[in-house]
Parts: structure tokens; C-alpha cells; sequence
């Protein structure tokens, strides 16, 4: 493969449908360089670049399972030996429990945690070796994220110690979905949903990046969490009010202003 180290390069995770597919469509309109669609489905992903090909965008796709470290090992490996680096990831990619879903909640817990959590934070470490002076990070996490939707005070001081660590806080993941396995979970203060600790915990974690990323050498790093709005889209089972143009695509390039 010809490496183009010159490119701009913004990569978008579960970008096939809802959000990230706007998000996809929103840095193809404005983003001077290649956007990245990446799905673990290789079909719905290239259907989807089908799709806004026909409206004369062009993205890149390439599969990409974020609950599968190999898989972003190889999506990492492709980008460091194509361009040489990344100016802009939108962690997007990630799961909501459904209304009726009949699986255990411990079972539950564990899905949402392992793939908003934990996907999210291997995603990272794949690949913020590979950002570039000045690129720009983007969490996705919802209006759900926020530590008072976490019932135990004793828990919501934890999270909100300045001095969380990355270690402590995948722990703190690991204990909820334990307990969610034990059925004590209200007990010891969760509350009644895996994608609010899975998404209180990629707040938390979009924290501790950004103390990292001022001690960074490479300049000007930044990192921010969002919260789309309740946008409908599959994740939300079509009950939002708002379209994912106008939840987020904004917000996306608001923040990536810099290098658009």
C-alpha cells in the first residue's frame, strides 16, 4: 500500500447507521482529508459508504470490531503503515440495553460494560500512539454519563476523585458487573442500568485522557466526552425526537473546527 503521511485522517467507529453515520456524512461535507467508516459488519459498513457515495462522498471503510482487540490491532496496523497517523477518532461505536430484553441483568451489565467501557478504552490505547500533534478525540457519551445518575454517594466520590486512575476506574467496571452478577448491585448504590455505569464510566475515563493528554509531548492534544441529545436512531429503538444531524454532527465539528 502507498502510505500517504500527508492526509488528514478522521476515523469514525460504528459509523454504518444512526449517529455515526451522520457523523461520517457531516466530516465528508467539511473535513479536508480521508474519514474512515468503520463497522465490525463489512457488509452494512460498505453499504453504508454505498449509500453516501451516491450522495458524491467519498469515505474509506474498514472493518473494525471494537470488543475484538485483534481486530483493532490490524485496523491499527493498516492506518500506521498507510498514513502514519490520526488527526481525528470519534469513539462512537457502542450498545444500549433494550426495553424488553430478557437476558439477565447481569448479563446485561456485562454486554453494555465490555463494549462502551472497555471497547471504547482498547480502542485507545491502539490508538492514541498513532494521534498526531493538534488531533482531536471524541467520546461519545450520553446524557446518562453523569455521576449523579450513579446512586451511591460513597460511589459518586470515587468517580469524581481528580485523581481517579485508569486502573481504578476499569476496576470499578469490573466490581459493577460482578455485583450486577450477584444481584446486589442496588444494594451497593449502581442503580437499575448497565449503559448508565457503562456511560458514567466513559465520562469519567474521557477525564483522566485529558490530564494525560496535558502532560502529552505532542502539542496540543484534546479530548472532550459529548452527549448527542436523545436522537432516533436503533440505539434508542426509534424513540428519539431528534434526527442525528441535529443531535451531534454539530457538536463533531465544532470541536474538530481546527483541523477542517
Amino acid at each position: 500500500l502507498k502510505k500517504m503521511s500527508g492526509d488528514k485522517i478522521a476515523i469514525v467507529t460504528g459509523g454504518n447507521k444512526g449517529i455515526g453515520f451522520a457523523i461520517v456524512k457531516g466530516l465528508c461535507e467539511k473535513f479536508q482529508g480521508v474519514v474512515y467508516l468503520t463497522a465490525r459488519d463489512k457488509n452494512r459498513g460498505k453499504d453504508a459508504v454505498k449509500k453516501l457515495n451516491k450522495l458524491s462522498l467519498n469515505p474509506a471503510f474498514h472493518e473494525l470490531d471494537i470488543t475484538n482487540v485483534d481486530s483493532i490491532n490490524i485496523f491499527a496496523h493498516f492506518i500506521q503503515k498507510k498514513h502514519g497517523g490520526i488527526d481525528v477518532l470519534v469513539n462512537n461505536a457502542g450498545v444500549a440495553n433494550k426495553r424488553f430484553d430478557l437476558k439477565a441483568f447481569g448479563e446485561q451489565a456485562e454486554f453494555a460494560v465490555t463494549t462502551n467501557y472497555f471497547g471504547l478504552l482498547n480502542v485507545c490505547h491502539v490508538l492514541f500512539p498513532l494521534l498526531r500533534p493538534h488531533a482531536r478525540v471524541v467520546n461519545m457519551s450520553s446524557c446518562v454519563g453523569s455521576v449523579v445518575k450513579i446512586k451511591g454517594k460513597n460511589l459518586q466520590e470515587i468517580f469524581k476523585d481528580p485523581n481517579l486512575t485508569e486502573e481504578r476506574l476499569s476496576t470499578l467496571m469490573n466490581e459493577f458487573v460482578l455485583a450486577a452478577k450477584n444481584g446486589d448491585y442496588l444494594e451497593k448504590g449502581w442503580g437499575e442500568s448497565g449503559y448508565i455505569v457503562s456511560k458514567v464510566g466513559v465520562t469519567a475515563l474521557t477525564f483522566i485522557q485529558h490530564r494525560r493528554f496535558v502532560m502529552d509531548p505532542r502539542e496540543d492534544l484534546v479530548v472532550n466526552a459529548v452527549h448527542p441529545g436523545f436522537v432516533k436512531t436503533d440505539l434508542t429503538e426509534n424513540r428519539g425526537f431528534l434526527s442525528p444531524e441535529q443531535g451531534i454532527v454539530q457538536n463533531i465539528l465544532s470541536v474538530t473546527k481546527n483541523l477542517l
